[in-house]
């Protein structure tokens, strides 16, 4: 075998905590065994050009573990001095941004939920939402994770109100899209590379099921039709580490595709966050091979 493919690989990671949390020591310990050195990018102490610069020579590539905003940052730093992010600033712009990700299952014929791009006028947004006529009718800035901006109004007078409450209370004045309501659990899919790695269903008696608000997370079987629109967003999203969020409605039985998370929770069952952080480090250390073979070939 070639010598670049012996040598050991040197793989970034991206995280943020003030000390090593239980992914990063699962990382190390797994990461050691497999003959792959991590190099640790910590949001809360990294930010010296400098420092990155010298830090990303040595790695293969980086690897993207914080939802932060602030890795935003970081990841287009890192791919401006040319080394490769998975996931790249691209699922941040592009299809962690829900309209975004909407327009997407649109072209590709993915079922999602009716969604409108509602004006930051206000007068224009309420003549938005009369002729939308769903109600409820659920209010999302573009960005956020863990339900944070997200609530649920009955009628146009709460719907204003709801808007007005997101442009004050967010640093910045992101837009605002308005969703059908279907009441439904939140069902996960995990995908790594090309293969579905985990399901669990995200319950909560409150409508919110996503993010914080689940109650209780047990596993779901996949049939075919759902495995079908899978494959289409993977071929679509062209992500290599994500989760999916569908709903089901219960009246048409139709599988709903919500949104896309480039940094997926692998916390979900603790009994397979291990499994799950093997299967990462195996495809990344495949990727670095496959990046290191386009280069040379």
């Amino acid at each position: 075998m070639h010598r670049l493919f012996m040598k050991k690989k040197v793989i970034g990671y991206i995280f943020s905590e003030k000390n090593l949390g239980k992914d990063e020591k699962i990382f190390l310990k797994l990461a050691k065994k497999k003959n792959i050195e991590l190099v640790m990018f910590n949001l809360l102490k990294d930010y010296d050009d400098k420092g990155i610069e010298k830090k990303i020579k040595k790695c293969n590539l980086i690897f993207n573990n914080s939802a932060e905003e602030s890795a935003i940052e970081l990841v287009k730093t890192i791919e401006e001095l040319g080394k490769k992010v998975i996931e790249s600033s691209r699922a941040y712009y592009y299809l962690e941004d829900k309209w975004m990700f909407f327009l997407l299952c649109k072209k590709n014929k993915i079922p999602t939920i009716k969604t409108i791009l509602l004006s930051e006028n206000l007068l224009l947004a309420k003549r938005e939402l009369k002729k939308f006529n769903y109600w409820p009718v659920i209010l999302k800035r573009i960005e956020g994770t863990c339900g944070e901006y997200v609530e649920k109004a009955g009628n146009i007078s709460q719907a204003l109100a709801i808007i007005k409450k997101f442009w004050k209370k967010g640093r910045k004045k992101l837009p605002i899209i308005a969703q059908e309501f279907i009441k439904s659990y939140s069902y996960r899919v995990t995908v790594i590379g090309d293969r579905i790695m985990q399901t669990a269903i995200k319950e909560n008696r409150n409508w919110k099921c996503t993010g914080v608000y689940a109650k209780k997370i047990k596993k779901f079987k996949l049939n075919k039709k759902l495995k079908k629109i899978i494959k289409k967003i993977i071929k679509s999203a062209k992500l290599k580490i994500f989760g999916l969020d569908f709903l089901k409605d219960k009246k048409t039985k139709n599988w709903l595709v919500l949104e896309i998370n480039s940094v997926p929770a692998l916390d979900f069952f603790e009994d397979e966050r291990e499994k799950l952080i093997n299967k990462i480090l195996d495809f990344l250390k495949k990727q670095a091979n496959q990046d290191i073979n386009s280069l040379t070939s």
